[in-house]
C-alpha cells in the first residue's frame, strides 16, 4: 500500500496564520522520515481556518526543507489561474526540485460570491476546466500557444483532483485521478469505474491510476482516534452553518459546544466516512478500502487541533504498512 499526505495548512486556535504555514513545512520532514511517498498542499483563498493560499510557493518552500519525498499540490485550482502561468510556475519548481515534482489540479473556484469576484472568476469557469488542463498539458509537450519556459520540454507528472464528472476529465487526458468520497462511497465508486472504462493513455500515463483521498486517524484507543476527528468536523458543521470555517479548536472546546439542531446534523455527517481507531482496526479498514477501489495509492489528508497526536496518528499509519514506500519502483513506473 502506497501512502501519501495532503496538508491543508490548517490554522489552530490561538495561532497565526504564519505558525500554520510553518507547521506545514514542519509536518513535510517529518513524514518524509516515516517514509511517505508524496506530500502536497492545497489551494484555498479568504478562508480564516486556512494559511494554504499559494500552493506553488508553499510547495517551494517545503521542497527546499526535504531531500527526498514527492511534492506537489492537491491542488492547484485551475478556474482561478491562466494555464500559462500554472506551465510556468511548475516548470520553476521542476527546475529547481527536478523528479519529485507533483502537478495536482483542481476544478473548484471561490467559495464564496465575494471570492469569486475577487478571484476575477464565476461558477461557470469550473466548465473550463477540461480546455484549461488541455492548454496546460500542451505547454509541456511544446505544443501550446507559446513556449512557456522554463516548463517547456520538462516532465511534471499531472493529477487531476475529481469529486464525479472530474473523473472523465482526468480519463480523456490519460491522467491519474485522485478522488474522495465527499458524495459518498457509491458514487466514487461509480467515478472510479468510469474513469478506468474511458481511459485513453498518454505520454503522462500508459494505464489507469487511481488515487484515494481520506481522513485517516490512527491511536492507541477507538475513543483517541475518534477525537482526533472532532475539530475538523466542527468546523466543516460551521463552513456549512455561519459559513465561517473557522481555525481548528480542541477537542473538548468542541463537544462542549452549544449546537444548533442544523449545526448537530452537519457536524455528524462531518463524522462519517473515515477510516479511524486502533492500528489493528485502521489496517484492516484501509485495506478493504483498497481492495473495493482497487487504488493505486492512499492520499491521507487527516487535519486536528493537536498537532502532537497527528504526529503520532501518521507515526503508528506508518508502521501498519511495512513502510509506506516500501512497494518497488518497477511496481508503480507507469506515474511516480
Amino acid at each position: 500500500m502506497l501512502l501519501s499526505v495532503l496538508d491543508r495548512s490548517r490554522v489552530r486556535a490561538g495561532r497565526t496564520h504564519a505558525e500554520a504555514l510553518r507547521d506545514t513545512v514542519a509536518f513535510a520532514r517529518e513524514v518524509e522520515e516515516l517514509g511517505y511517498h508524496r506530500f502536497w498542499v492545497a489551494e484555498h483563498h479568504a478562508v480564516p481556518g486556512v494559511a494554504g493560499s499559494a500552493p506553488t510557493v508553499l510547495a517551494a518552500a517545503v521542497a527546499a526543507a526535504t531531500s527526498r519525498i514527492r511534492v506537489g499540490t492537491g491542488g492547484v485550482m485551475l478556474p482561478n489561474h491562466r494555464p500559462l502561468v500554472v506551465a510556468e510556475q511548475f516548470g520553476v519548481l521542476e527546475s529547481l526540485f527536478p523528479g519529485r515534482i507533483d502537478m495536482g489540479l483542481g476544478r473548484s473556484v471561490g467559495f464564496t460570491g465575494a471570492v469569486r469576484r475577487a478571484l476575477g472568476h464565476d461558477r461557470e469557469d469550473a466548465e473550463e476546466f477540461g480546455p484549461r488542463l488541455a492548454e496546460l498539458l500542451a505547454y509541456f509537450r511544446g505544443d501550446g500557444p507559446v513556449r512557456a519556459y522554463p516548463a517547456h520540454g520538462l516532465r511534471v507528472q499531472p493529477f487531476v483532483l475529481a469529486t464525479g464528472a472530474g473523473a472523465l476529465t482526468a480519463a480523456a487526458h490519460g491522467v491519474p485521478l485522485v478522488i474522495g468520497a465527499f458524495r459518498g462511497e457509491d458514487a466514487m465508486l461509480e467515478a472510479v469505474g468510469a474513469y478506468r472504462a474511458r481511459f485513453t493513455p498518454s505520454p503522462w500515463a500508459a494505464e489507469p491510476y487511481v488515487v484515494v483521498s481520506t481522513t485517516v486517524a490512527v491511536a492507541d484507543t477507538a475513543e483517541q482516534a475518534w477525537r482526533l476527528l472532532l475539530p475538523e468536523a466542527w468546523a466543516m458543521a460551521r463552513s456549512r452553518t455561519p459559513g465561517d470555517f473557522p481555525p481548528l479548536v480542541a477537542p473538548d472546546d468542541v463537544l462542549a459546544a452549544t449546537m444548533t439542531a442544523r449545526e448537530r446534523a452537519y457536524f455528524e455527517q462531518a463524522l462519517r466516512g473515515h477510516v479511524h481507531g486502533t492500528p489493528t482496526g485502521v489496517a484492516e479498514e484501509l485495506t478493504a478500502l483498497v481492495e473495493r477501489t482497487g487504488a493505486d495509492e492512499v492520499l491521507v489528508t487527516t487535519s486536528t487541533h493537536d498537532r502532537e497526536a497527528l504526529l503520532t496518528s501518521y507515526r503508528l499509519l506508518a508502521t501498519l504498512v511495512e513502510g509506506p514506500t516500501s512497494r518497488s519502483r518497477e511496481s508503480n513506473a507507469r506515474v511516480p
